[in-house]
């Protein structure tokens, strides 16, 4: 897939269909944009589980922190990337090791890994890249 533009209805399908979401690099800093995002997504309705090993057992927006994706419990439909492009590759195995996988992995503004995301693609994961949820939800839903 080429990941310079996605069409909206691409973006509105992730949206309307997932639930819960693993947020990697999820900061309990109020200023930290991972934070706001996690917020904004919790207050649309999502099921929002941060996962941050430096955090792990604390509670971020009233959310308990995991160490790693496979620490999460129950099955995950998103996992949300908050850490820098070096990482998405990381962030991606952990997701293939899921078990179920999720359906989408989603990099944020500014992180980008064409390699990494084919790898998820051939696994059957919708990926996003470039992008915040928070700022594709207003624009196309409301």
């Amino acid at each position: 897939m080429n990941h310079d533009k996605y069409e909206d209805d691409y973006i509105l399908d992730i949206l309307r269909s997932v639930k819960t979401i693993a947020l990697t690099g999820a900061s309990p800093n109020p200023a930290r944009p991972s934070n706001g995002v996690m917020g904004y997504l919790l207050s649309r309705g999502y099921n929002v589980i941060p996962v941050n090993p430096g955090q792990a057992g604390r509670q971020i927006q009233s959310q308990t922190v995991y160490a790693r994706l496979a620490d999460v419990p129950g099955a995950v439909d998103m996992v949300e990337v908050f850490r820098a492009s070096e990482y998405l590759s990381r962030v991606v195995d952990e997701a293939l090791a899921m078990n179920p996988q999720p359906k989408v992995i989603w990099a944020q503004l500014g992180v980008r890994d064409d390699a990494a995301a084919a790898r998820a693609e051939a696994a059957g994961i919708k990926v996003v890249m470039d992008r915040c949820p928070a700022i594709e939800y207003p624009r196309l839903i409301g």
